[in-house]
């Protein structure tokens, strides 16, 4: 079995984007955050942060990015209904009141 760190990265962010799974996978990062049990132990002293902070990093990037690309998706909609009611308004005749003087 081949194992590198692209591979870890790739598996997060995929089930991360997943709805089924998205919630399980915050809260357990969350919870590796807050454990004393980690691959690197948090008494060490510079080691023991790097796990967490990187981590943590890939926690926020990845909620940002999704979070980034939902606003986008609903701004594309608003644009795309917005688009559909003008063509319509467009399509239908217009009334205008004009109030008529003679000129002599």
């Amino acid at each position: 079995m081949n194992f590198s760190i692209q591979s870890v990265y790739n598996w997060y962010r995929e089930t991360l984007r997943n709805p089924k799974y998205r919630w399980w996978i915050i809260l357990g990062t969350l919870a590796y955050l807050v454990s004393p049990i980690d691959i690197a132990p948090d008494f060490l002293p510079v080691v023991g942060q790097i796990d967490d902070v990187a981590i943590a990093v890939l926690l926020i990037s990845e909620v940002s990015q999704m979070a980034i690309d939902h606003f986008k998706s609903r701004q594309t909609e608003k644009d795309s209904a917005s688009e559909a009611t003008n063509t319509y308004s467009e399509g239908t005749a217009r009334t205008v009141d004009v109030e008529a003087s003679s000129v002599q």
